[in-house]
């Protein structure tokens, strides 16, 4: 109810950081920062579907393709695992029937088992890789039903800032070609970060 005139950069003058004093008025920051939710609910009022497809395709432009990839090689991963755990098993018997010398059975059984390891800690990287692009479609589906609880949003208040937005970056002021000064905003919107780049490849109405 009592604006700032300007925000300074909060990071100016601290120990051991070399950040400049950039700072931002408040008359700029303010109705940037509400037409950037005003676009964003319209657009997802307007076809929220359309929204979703492309916010999907803009952040997995190269995950789709990383995740066919990691589930092909989680499948070899499981299928070798099995495999040496009945090639443990039958060198296990070979040994107790005396197949195969007490020293082979310890070699092959130490190779086999460095081999398990491996394999157990590459499927549980895989396994993290894959559930980090499960958590992001699901992201996108809770900033989006948090977006639809507004229609007509006409102020910025405390509880509108702290549900849609996480955190908003402000860079230093530079001068153009022309020697206008320009200053880029980055809003990074809660669950799905700066989400903004994709605003120009969206069929929308702002």
């Amino acid at each position: 109810k009592t604006p700032y005139s300007h925000y300074d950069c909060s990071r100016y003058g601290q120990l051991g950081n070399q950040c400049s004093a950039h700072y931002i008025r408040y008359d700029v920051l303010y109705p940037y920062v509400l037409s950037r939710l005003q676009f964003w609910i319209k657009a997802v009022h307007q076809n929220e579907k359309a929204i979703a497809a492309r916010l999907l395709k803009s952040s997995n432009s190269e995950q789709e393709a990383k995740c066919k990839r990691a589930a092909a090689e989680k499948k070899r991963a499981e299928k070798r695992l099995a495999e040496l755990d009945s090639l443990v098993a039958r060198i296990y018997e070979d040994r107790i029937a005396e197949v195969i010398t007490a020293r082979n059975f310890s070699m092959l059984s130490q190779k086999y088992q460095q081999e398990q390891e491996a394999l157990e800690a590459k499927i549980l990287a895989l396994n993290t890789q894959l559930e980090a692009a499960r958590e992001q479609t699901e992201n996108i589906e809770k900033w989006l039903a948090l977006v639809k609880q507004y229609t007509d949003l006409s102020e910025l208040t405390a509880e509108v800032l702290n549900t849609l937005i996480e955190k908003i970056l402000i860079h230093e002021a530079v001068k153009d070609s022309e020697g206008k000064r320009v200053q880029e905003i980055e809003i990074f919107y809660r669950f799905i970060g700066n989400i903004d780049h994709a605003v120009d490849t969206i069929s929308l109405t702002a």
